[in-house]
């Protein structure tokens, strides 16, 4: 069998994304191209496209770019990598894919990798909201946290930092499969 012929797009704002291209990159011969530096490719090349994307407001990053080429790689292997703050949750996970997976892109396998924490990175308007957030979460029974908010509220003024290859094991296995 001839090796698979993988694009990788990513899109990351403060690194956690950009780190797991890396290591993708690292183990699993691909182009990574970096959406916020280059251009998209000519895709025909292409057997396989992966987007990684970091996660804002349930909002996958990059997410725009294939659906703007989705006509032109519909027929390829494609997969979606996200990368979040939070520990990964079934059902914030399902609602995540509903409300950015519609119509054409409903049938991408979507995979999930942890990212980071670090307040001192975010921008100014990113620290707001999370203060906003924060204050939200603070007025609620600690009792009644969904998962995402125990772990938002645990990791507020730290640094945290999940990022571990292990998370990208099922990509790789889905994107070796014939």
């Amino acid at each position: 069998m001839t090796e698979r012929k993988i694009l990788l797009l990513y899109k990351s704002k403060y690194g956690s994304t950009r780190k797991y291209a890396q290591m993708l990159k690292a183990k699993l011969p691909c182009e990574a191209v970096d959406l916020d530096a280059q251009r998209v490719p000519d895709l025909a090349p292409y057997d396989a496209v992966v987007l990684a994307g970091a996660l804002y407001a349930s909002d996958i990053a990059g997410i725009g770019v294939l659906r703007k080429h989705y006509g032109r790689v519909a027929d390829k292997k494609l997969a979606i990598l996200c990368v979040g703050a939070s520990p990964y949750e079934e059902e914030a996970f399902s609602q995540m894919k509903a409300r950015n997976l519609k119509q054409d892109l409903k049938d991408i396998p979507v995979f999930y990798a942890r990212g980071a924490w670090d307040e001192d990175k975010m921008t100014l308007k990113d620290k707001i909201l999370c203060k906003m957030l924060e204050k939200h979460i603070k007025s609620r029974d600690p009792a009644t946290y969904e998962p995402w908010m125990k772990a938002f509220a645990e990791a507020m003024g730290q640094h945290r930092d999940w990022v571990d290859e292990d998370y990208l094991q099922p990509l790789i296995d889905y994107l070796k499969d014939s």
